[in-house]
């Protein structure tokens, strides 16, 4: 039962707050908490579209975390493990509020625009990230789990529950988009000929 009763641990030694977490001990769960409250909510926030969904699926996503502690591997980093639980929790979560039905196309009405890396890496982490939050919850979700948290295209398909097809069109949308974004809020960056060529582009 989370924040239950006290064993004690040592809080520089991970492997006995693990072992007092699943014994129940509430001090040695407040720490964990604590200790990754951060970077589990930027991976929250990633996925919602309000902070208080990004609360939610928090909340949710630590609730799993010691529910299954018993089941972590500690050859395994345990943030990689964390990261799992928390994207599972934010994708359940969105399909359970979210309609996502009409937004299945098909690749081949998807454009593909000339997606020039250099130009990004000219932009800060969370400049991309500001910028993510705009593109739409479905096509947003399959970039980030394929470019963030490396999902491959089935894993998508099987959280999302829809086919590799759409996850692709998503994905492709979703670079259009970005693309659009970075194009707007920071033009200074692309060339005065970079339309014409992206359009040639397309056109091969």
């Amino acid at each position: 039962m989370l924040f239950g009763r006290k064993i004690s641990f040592d809080q520089h030694d991970f492997d006995s707050v693990v072992a007092a977490c699943i014994a129940g001990n509430s001090q040695a769960q407040r720490h964990l908490y604590k200790q990754f409250f951060g970077y589990s909510k930027s991976i929250c926030l990633r996925y919602t579209s309000t902070t208080e969904e990004a609360e939610e699926v928090l909340n949710e996503g630590f609730l799993k975390v010691f529910n299954n502690l018993g089941k972590y591997d500690s050859n395994h980093p345990f943030k990689a493990w964390l990261r799992t639980i928390m994207v599972n929790t934010a994708i359940s979560y969105y399909r359970k509020h979210k309609k996502h039905s009409e937004d299945v196309i098909s690749i081949e009405d998807a454009p593909y625009p000339k997606f020039d890396e250099d130009i990004i890496s000219q932009i800060t982490a969370d400049e991309i990230l500001e910028l993510i939050q705009q593109i739409k919850p479905v096509y947003k979700n399959v970039f980030l789990m394929y470019v963030v948290d490396g999902y491959n295209h089935r894993e998508i398909a099987d959280l999302l529950q829809i086919n590799e097809a759409t996850v692709r069109s998503h994905y492709v949308r979703a670079r259009a988009r970005l693309q659009h974004l970075i194009k707007q809020y920071y033009p200074h960056l692309f060339p005065s000929d970079w339309a014409v060529k992206s359009f040639r582009g397309n056109e091969n």
